[in-house]
């Protein structure tokens, strides 16, 4: 496969569960350009992150660390930039690198992003129209929908690197982050179809612990007027209610994603066009999985298979083959470590997790 370092373009949205991605066998959607990266690719099944919040996600995926030596427990805790990172150690190994989009993990001095020789980040989580953006430092309004946004400057700063070094891109989007504002374009999308309920959406958290039953992420108790954009029709009670609240809420999520997917699409589409597909490896992730309506919640933070589930696709055609789908297990301190490897780069015996590579290679022999 030779010894070029390849070039990296690490997709991450927010809140996006697999059972959400039609390459991952969903029912409630349709998602045709994340699905080109799984079908030229690999798609992992069991790939968790190890807290499913934002910020520690995100933490463990600079930093290949778990987040009580990286420092980022919770939504608090502000990330200290002078650690060790994969852009980091890329960049000292003669590679480009960008950050676009969302950040959160503090910013201003040693918690604005480091190592990066371009960044532009939402403050925050940010908002979904018309958003505010501090690019190096410098923060700036710009009109539009943020996912196109994001997607515009991410392909901007490919257009304008310095095309005789590799680069790595991490392209961070906010959606589909609640409160689910999708732009104009697929306002009306799902509007006459019904979206299937998950076969735990009723459930009655029979032998369960009190806290699954308390817990403020109900469907039919915690989905604020923002979240729903209305007020329920008068006379819906109980199950009829409910039901009303979760085709809201899914139906804008869905929204949100359909916006990603064709911002991936444009992102593959450019790389074709380019002729830089074969040497780039394409990764799409979410920071988290998310309850879709399973045992009747929406948002994650419970310690359950839908919430830690991380979709992980990967496409490299010198690398990956095709079609493919790996059953091993994978965290998300295993990414940096992965990216270290193809690179070329030593890893540091102070990253905790392991490189996927020899998982992706797996029957490589047979296009070899």
């Amino acid at each position: 496969m030779g010894n070029e370092q390849p070039n990296i373009i690490f997709i991450m949205s927010d809140d996006h569960a697999a059972h959400a991605m039609s390459c991952y066998g969903s029912v409630i959607n349709e998602t045709p350009n994340l699905d080109r990266i799984a079908e030229e690719g690999m798609r992992f099944d069991n790939c968790f992150c190890t807290n499913s919040i934002c910020a520690p996600s995100r933490a463990a995926i600079l930093t290949g660390q778990y987040n009580h030596l990286n420092g980022v427990k919770t939504l608090g805790d502000k990330f200290d930039s002078r650690q060790t990172t994969v852009q980091r150690l890329l960049r000292e190994n003669g590679y480009q690198t960008a950050l676009v989009g969302k950040w959160h993990l503090g910013h201003g001095g040693i918690h604005d992003p480091a190592d990066f020789d371009y960044w532009n980040i939402l403050p925050g989580q940010g908002d979904y129209h018309d958003p505010k953006m501090i690019e190096m430092g410098e923060e700036k309004k710009i009109e539009g929908y943020v996912t196109d946004i994001i997607t515009d400057l991410s392909l901007d700063w490919i257009k304008r690197r310095d095309k005789e070094k590799p680069f790595m891109l991490m392209c961070h989007h906010k959606a589909p982050h609640r409160p689910w504002d999708p732009d104009e374009k697929h306002a009306d999308l799902y509007e006459d179809i019904n979206i299937p309920e998950p076969f735990s959406f009723h459930d009655d958290y029979e032998g369960k612990s009190l806290a699954a039953k308390e817990a403020t992420m109900r469907i039919d108790r915690d989905l604020l007027k923002k979240d729903v954009k209305a007020d329920p029709p008068k006379g819906l009670t109980g199950r009829a209610l409910k039901s009303w609240y979760y085709q809201r809420y899914i139906k804008d999520y869905l929204r949100c994603v359909a916006s990603i997917d064709d911002n991936v699409g444009r992102l593959l589409d450019y790389l074709d066009q380019e002729g830089l597909t074969d040497n780039t490896i394409v990764v799409y992730t979410s920071d988290q999985g998310f309850f879709l309506g399973d045992h009747g919640w929406y948002d994650k933070r419970f310690m359950y298979e839908e919430s830690l589930r991380m979709p992980f696709i990967v496409r490299y055609p010198r690398g990956v083959r095709p079609g493919t789908v790996s059953k091993d297990f994978a965290l998300n301190v295993d990414f940096a470590e992965t990216f270290l490897d193809y690179a070329g780069v030593e890893i540091p015996e102070t990253m905790q997790g392991r490189s996927l590579r020899p998982v992706l290679e797996e029957n490589m022999s047979i296009l070899l």
